[in-house]
């Protein structure tokens, strides 16, 4: 197991600026996922990391070494790709065998090593089949188990899950964290699932356009995100947000456009903004109840029962709102209901910039 330092991180395609400045510290033996929108770069940190792509500038380092000029064979790492990337002509066992026999390790060890793997993974009876022969979710094992027999200091992931149905891809989650915590092998996890990253994470680091927006636990990120950005990218479904402005008088209260006034969360009182400034109202579905009045006045457009939740889509002020509620309510579309957020749970962001407001 190793440590993974990434220092100052920059890389160009041409004259495209793709990475912009990462710095990224992953313990040993931890979990983390690098999660964001398509084409934010966390796939290109990667390959880097792999040694698949050169470095424009910065540095990385795994367990203490600098590996910027290492040959990827040479960097004691395994890593397992979203297209499975199997022989078709290579059986099971040749799959998995295969980097250890391109090594010249003693045909022993390879064959322990392989039935290791395989007691794991759950593939012992498919051994002597072909990857034609396999589901996508076996695929998937034979991926992760070529990675597991070279016992590497750095497992790296790249998307491993998207190509699978969505039972599938819970599954394999589930297996994938459990592989983690038995061989707690230090890994890097690619996504644009924060589902995965949420459920699977030791560390969450959420990318936009080439820079980290912010990093920590899943919990520190969804109830303490720095931003909007990460606000409405963690969570499913997403937190919603309430354009209005701020007021000062008789406490800090939140003003919408139609004159509804709300309590400003509760941990607001010692921020620095002026009366009148522009903000963003964060609540989660989550930490809406259903009132008899006050709270936010809003109109049912659309009911989603999902037995064990109801998910209720209104409109305020002609902004969408999701509320979910646990118990089971019988409502219409265009049914007038009040929705109260919760006041310890709720945040604030500034308009023009989208950061969190926070105590000065």
């Amino acid at each position: 197991m190793a440590s993974v330092q990434i220092r100052g991180i920059q890389k160009f395609f041409g004259s495209t600026h793709v990475i912009k400045g990462v710095d990224i510290e992953i313990e040993d033996g931890q979990f983390a996922v690098l999660v964001g929108p398509s084409g934010c770069g966390k796939s290109t940190l990667l390959r880097m990391l792999a040694g698949l792509e050169e470095i424009t500038d910065g540095e990385i380092a795994i367990d203490g070494k600098v590996v910027n000029n290492v040959q990827p064979k040479e960097r004691d790492i395994a890593m397992v790709f979203q297209n499975y990337a199997l022989y078709p002509h290579m059986t099971v066992h040749d799959n998995m065998a295969f980097s250890l026999m391109l090594a010249k390790v003693d045909k022993t060890l390879v064959r322990e090593r392989v039935a290791k793997a395989a007691d794991i993974l759950g593939l012992g009876d498919l051994l002597e089949r072909y990857p034609r022969q396999l589901s996508g979710g076996q695929r998937q094992r034979v991926a992760m188990g070529r990675a597991i027999v070279r016992d590497p200091q750095v497992f790296l992931f790249d998307e491993p899950l998207s190509n699978l149905d969505a039972k599938l891809r819970v599954q394999m989650r589930a297996e994938i964290k459990e592989l983690h915590q038995r061989l707690k092998t230090t890994s890097v996890y690619v996504t644009h699932d924060q589902i995965e990253a949420m459920t699977m994470a030791d560390q969450i680091v959420v990318m936009r356009d080439g820079l980290v927006e912010q990093r920590g636990r899943p919990l520190e990120l969804y109830d303490h995100p720095a931003n909007l950005f990460v606000a409405g990218f963690i969570g499913s479904p997403a937190m919603n947000f309430i354009p209005g402005v701020l007021r000062r008088g008789e406490g800090l209260h939140i003003e919408f456009a139609d004159g509804t006034r709300l309590p400003a969360p509760r941990n607001a009182d010692g921020i620095d903004a002026a009366d009148g400034r522009k903000i963003i109202y964060g609540v989660r579905p989550e930490h809406l109840t259903l009132g008899a009045a006050g709270g936010i006045p809003s109109v049912v457009a659309v009911v989603e029962p999902t037995g064990a939740n109801t998910e209720v889509y209104s409109r305020f002020c002609s902004t969408d709102i999701i509320s979910i509620f646990r118990e089971r309510h019988d409502f219409a579309a265009g049914q007038a209901i009040h929705l109260v957020p919760d006041h310890e749970r709720t945040h604030l962001f500034d308009a023009a910039t989208g950061t969190v407001l926070r105590h000065a």
